[in-house]
């Protein structure tokens, strides 16, 4: 605790240090010294403030070395300290007040393990100069000195400890109060989406199965059509062919649509089983280039040859990526590309599929997995909300984030073996 109080105020303590002492010296100064010492003061005064401006200088440079280098400043400080008194008298110079500044500064940063050594050897500089300094005072006097520094540096060294102490008691159980707080936050959230998404998968679930029927008659019966004006010969005929060809492909898009939101509204639990992603994702680009080339877009595969096998639900993982390619393809303008890429990161699978369109708004970025939200015209707003409810269903996450040089990348995280919901 110690040690990250001082990594966090060097610079803090160095200043309110050097300004204690300045400030001893200067209030000490109201009384001046007889004319014998004071040729000797303002020098020593002068030699502290450049000791002082070196000192910060070093604190700027190796602040995590801050423990080491005031230790080294008590013994510096007590010898100026040492010196005034010397200089200035011996015992009965009142510059020896500086020394219980000293201590009690010391005691409260550092606690009462330090203060009891300042208040030690503040003593025994004061024995010295009561020894070197003629006429010598009574030593029971410099005894009585002696002890009131240690009563001054031992409760008040208690008291910093632990008033510390209590302060990283309240920081603990702030954090631990954010932490709660920011839990419950998650919960709220997860709980309002897992609401959303009920509702949102009974709307789906209601209108996919009421279209459902109507499509697949009005498919079979377009398929009657075609066949009836096959077999009619006639000039008109081309063009009811195209026509009966475009109805027929808007059905099959109208199909696609309910099955999409079948899927969103009832996704089956996960049958994992030991597969290989580079092989599924590799089938999957066979199966959607003709599209990508259809836009001039490229498709870039880099996939990790130590992915090992997987436990995954071929089917469902197959869509998630679907989903994503499909979104990549559509972002990109022509001759744009779009890069599908696996990586095994500390046992996690990883799928990114990258882009280089525009990328993704940031005010769009809180909607961007919510159900039918979508910013195409003719889209349903469904693909990376199932995509990311099938990874979730998996124990894993889907992620996104804009790439530097332009594009966005989603990225499809899948846990190691045994850790998924299975």
């Amino acid at each position: 605790m110690m040690r990250e109080r001082l990594a966090n105020e060097p610079q803090l303590f160095a200043v309110l240090r050097g300004l204690t002492l300045l400030g001893g010296v200067l209030a000490l100064l109201v009384v001046p010294p007889s004319p014998e010492h004071q040729g000797h003061i303002a020098p020593l005064i002068a030699v502290f403030v450049v000791y002082n401006a070196a000192l910060l200088a070093v604190l700027a440079r190796r602040a995590r070395e801050a423990r080491a280098i005031f230790l080294a400043a008590l013994g510096a400080d007590l010898a100026f300290v040492f010196l005034l008194v010397w200089h200035s008298g011996g015992v009965e110079s009142h510059f020896d007040l500086l020394f219980y500044l000293l201590v009690a500064l010391y005691a409260y940063y550092f606690g009462p393990g330090i203060g009891m050594l300042a208040a030690a050897l503040a003593a025994g500089l004061l024995a010295a100069a009561n020894w070197l300094v003629p006429p010598a005072a009574p030593w029971p006097h410099v005894g009585f000195r002696a002890v009131l520094l240690g009563l001054l540096a031992l409760p008040l060294g208690h008291v910093a400890a632990r008033e510390r102490a209590a302060r990283a008691g309240a920081e603990r159980l702030n954090a631990e109060l954010r932490g709660a707080l920011a839990g419950l936050e998650a919960a709220k959230e997860q709980a309002v989406r897992a609401e959303r998404l009920a509702a949102a998968g009974q709307i789906a679930a209601r209108m996919a199965h009421e279209v459902r029927s109507p499509i697949s008659a009005i498919s079979l019966n377009v398929e009657m059509l075609e066949e009836i004006v096959g077999r009619c010969p006639g000039p008109m005929m081309g063009d009811a062919g195209d026509l009966l060809h475009g109805i027929r492909a808007e059905v099959g898009r109208l199909a696609g649509l309910t099955d999409e939101y079948l899927t969103f509204a009832r996704l089956p639990e996960p049958r994992a089983e030991e597969d290989s992603l580079n092989e599924m994702l590799g089938e999957l680009m066979t199966f959607i280039r003709p599209e990508a080339e259809r836009r001039g877009v490229t498709l870039e595969e880099a996939y990790d040859p130590l992915v090992p096998l997987f436990p995954f639900d071929r089917d469902l993982l197959r869509r998630a990526a679907l989903n994503l390619v499909k979104n990549a393809i559509e972002a990109t303008p022509r001759d744009g590309r779009v890069r599908v890429a696996t990586r095994h990161d500390g046992g996690w699978a990883e799928i990114a599929v990258s882009d280089t369109g525009g990328g993704i708004d940031a005010r769009l970025a809180a909607h961007l997995f919510e159900p039918f939200f979508t910013t195409k015209p003719r889209g349903t707003g469904l693909g990376l909300a199932i995509a990311r409810q099938i990874a979730e269903e998996h124990g894993g996450t889907l992620a996104w984030a804009n790439e530097p040089g332009g594009g966005a990348r989603f990225t499809l995280r899948l846990p190691p073996k045994g850790a998924g919901r299975g």
